[in-house]
C-alpha cells in the first residue's frame, strides 16, 4: 500500500470522527517536515489512544509498504493449526472468527491436506469441459445433503460473489424474466454483478450497477425499519413492505428473490420466526424463484449442513462457498433443484469458469465433508451454540456497551452501543482517535485473539472444531478488550 492511498485509507478509518481532519494534518505537517513525498517513505506518527500500546504509523521507505496500522504490527503469519493461528515471530493467536467465517473445520485438518496432495500427483488440472469423477462425486454428495427431496445439481464456481452472479443468470434464463430483488441489509460479492446485489454500502463502487436489480429492507428486530420492537409485528410488516415493493416492480417481471437466510457481515441478523417462510409464500404466489445466499450460513456454521434445513424452508437455489472447502481451496457453486435444472437438458447453461469444477478444489471439498460427517461437526455447532448463548450472554449482563447479543450455531454477533436505553451506535471513541471496530480487533491482537467485525458489531464465529476451554479464552480476552473500550469511549 503506498503512503498516497493510505493517506485516503486513514479518512475512510477515521470516518466522520471529529478530530480526523486533525490527525490528518499532523500526519501531513511531519511529511513537510521530513521532506518526505507522498509516494512513499518511511514515517512515523504519534497516534496517541488508550488502547494502543504501540502507538506509531510506520511505513517502510523502499515500498511504502504499511507495516503497522491501528497501532498493531502487520504481522506475517507462517501456521495454522485447529483453531490456532501462528505468526512469523512465533506467537499464537486464537482464531475467533474461523478466517473470514470460512474456516469451519479448523486450519490443517490432516485428513485434508493428505487429500490434497493425494490429488495433486493423480491430476491437478482438467477442463471442466471433459468429465471428471471427483467433480462428479461431489455434485452427488451436494445432492444427497440438500433440502431437496427430488435431489439437485450443481454448477461450480471458484467463490461466492461468482456463485452469485451465476444463480441471477440461471434464475433469469429458467423464469424468462430480468428484475431480481435483494435485500438493503446484506452482503453478495463484490464484482460487478455481485456488488449490485449487495444491499449495503460496498455496492456504491459499483454503482450505477447492473440493471434490473431492485432492493428491499429485511427486518432487523434490534433496530426495526418498520417502527416496532415486537418480533412478530416486524415480521408481518416487513412481509407487506416486500409485497408494496413487489407491486410498484410488477411481480411478474422478478425472476428471483436472493437473500441471506442469516445476515451474515452486516451484523449476523436473525430473522423472526415466520420470515423466511413468508418469503417462500410470496414467491410461491408469484412465480418468484427463491434463492438462499448460504456463503457463509453454509455447512454446518448454523447447525445444520444448510440454513434452510435448520429452518424449515426449502428455496429453489442455493449458493455456496466457504466451508465447501473449509476454506482450504477457493470453491463455490449453485445448487438448482432437479425440477429447474432440468430446464438445461435442453438449453445451453451460460455459465463456464476455466476454475470450475477444480479437481484440487473438488477433492479437498470431499475430503471435508467426510471429516464433518466422521467428526459429526455439523451437529457440534448446536452444543457450540449453547456455549455462546451462555458466555456471550453473561459478558454481555457486564458491559454497559453490549447492546444485543445475536445468532445461532456457531455464527453470534455482538452489537456494541453507547446508550442501551436509546441504542445509539458505538462507533467511535470520545476522544476521536479511533474507530471503534478497529480498536476492539487491535487489543483482542495484542491479546492474543483473531476476530472480525464492521461498524459497531464485533462476530463471534469460530471454527467447529474449536473446544469450549479455548472458547472461554477467546470470550475472556474479549470481555477484557471490551472493558478497555469502556474506558476509552
Amino acid at each position: 500500500m503506498q503512503l498516497s492511498s493510505t493517506l485516503s485509507w486513514l479518512v475512510d478509518a477515521a470516518g466522520a470522527a471529529p478530530g480526523a481532519d486533525r490527525l490528518l494534518a499532523e500526519v501531513g505537517a511531519r511529511l513537510v517536515a521530513d521532506g518526505l513525498p507522498l509516494a512513499g517513505g518511511a514515517l512515523t506518527l504519534a497516534v496517541p489512544h488508550p488502547l494502543v500500546a504501540r502507538r506509531t504509523w510506520l511505513w517502510r521507505a523502499e515500498s511504502g509498504e504499511v507495516i503497522e496500522a491501528f497501532g498493531f504490527a502487520a504481522e506475517g503469519f507462517a501456521a495454522a493449526a485447529a483453531a490456532s493461528l501462528h505468526d512469523d515471530a512465533g506467537r499464537r493467536y486464537l482464531d475467533l472468527s474461523a478466517g473470514l467465517i470460512c474456516v469451519n473445520l479448523g486450519h490443517g485438518h490432516p485428513k485434508v491436506t493428505q487429500a490434497i496432495a493425494e490429488q495433486a500427483q493423480r491430476l491437478c488440472y482438467i477442463s471442466p469441459s471433459l468429465f471428471n469423477s471427483t467433480r462428479a462425486t461431489l455434485a452427488r454428495r451436494l445432492s444427497a445433503i440438500s433440502p431437496w427431496a427430488e435431489g439437485c445439481r450443481t454448477f461450480f464456481t471458484t467463490g461466492g460473489g461468482e456463485a452469485n452472479e451465476d444463480a441471477m443468470k440461471i434464475a433469469r434464463m429458467v423464469s424468462g424474466r430480468q428484475k431480481i430483488l435483494s435485500a438493503f441489509r446484506s452482503f453478495h460479492g463484490s464484482a460487478p454483478g455481485a456488488g449490485s446485489l449487495t444491499g449495503e454500502s460496498r455496492r456504491w463502487p459499483n454503482e450505477p450497477g447492473m440493471p434490473g436489480i431492485v432492493h428491499f429492507f429485511s427486518p432487523y428486530p434490534y433496530r426495526s425499519p418498520f417502527d416496532t420492537t415486537d418480533p412478530a409485528t416486524e415480521c408481518r410488516r416487513a412481509l407487506d413492505h416486500l409485497e408494496l415493493v413487489l407491486s410498484f416492480e410488477d411481480a411478474q417481471r422478478v425472476a428471483a428473490i436472493v437473500i441471506e437466510p442469516v445476515v451474515g457481515s452486516n451484523g449476523v441478523i436473525v430473522y423472526p420466526d415466520g420470515y423466511l417462510a413468508g418469503l417462500r409464500a410470496i414467491c410461491d404466489r408469484h412465480g418468484i424463484l427463491l434463492v438462499f445466499d448460504e456463503v457463509m450460513t453454509g455447512f454446518g456454521r448454523v447447525g445444520d449442513a444448510f440454513a434452510s434445513l435448520r429452518f424449515g424452508v426449502t428455496p429453489d437455489i442455493i449458493t455456496f462457498a466457504k466451508g465447501c472447502t473449509s476454506a482450504y481451496m477457493p470453491l463455490g457453486g449453485v445448487m438448482v433443484r432437479e425440477a429447474l435444472a432440468e430446464y438445461f437438458d435442453d438449453v445451453a447453461l451460460g455459465c463456464g469458469h476455466t476454475f470450475s469444477g477444480h479437481p484440487l478444489a473438488t477433492a479437498t471439498a470431499l475430503a471435508v465433508l467426510d471429516a464433518y460427517e466422521a467428526e459429526d461437526l455439523f451437529a457440534r455447532a448446536k452444543e457450540i451454540e449453547n456455549w455462546l448463548r451462555e458466555g456471550l450472554g453473561a459478558l454481555a449482563r457486564r458491559s454497559a456497551i453490549v447492546g444485543e447479543v445475536r445468532g445461532l450455531g456457531a455464527m453470534f454477533a455482538i452489537e456494541l452501543v453507547a446508550d442501551r436505553a436509546t441504542r445509539t451506535p458505538l462507533l467511535v471513541t470520545a476522544n476521536d482517535a479511533r474507530a471503534i471496530i478497529p480498536a476492539l480487533i487491535g487489543r483482542l491482537r495484542e491479546l492474543g485473539v483473531c476476530a472480525f467485525g464492521r461498524s459497531n458489531v464485533v462476530l463471534v464465529t469460530p471454527p467447529l472444531t474449536i473446544d469450549r476451554d479455548e472458547l472461554a479464552l477467546g470470550l475472556s480476552a474479549l470481555e477484557t478488550a471490551l472493558a478497555d473500550l469502556t474506558k476509552a469511549a
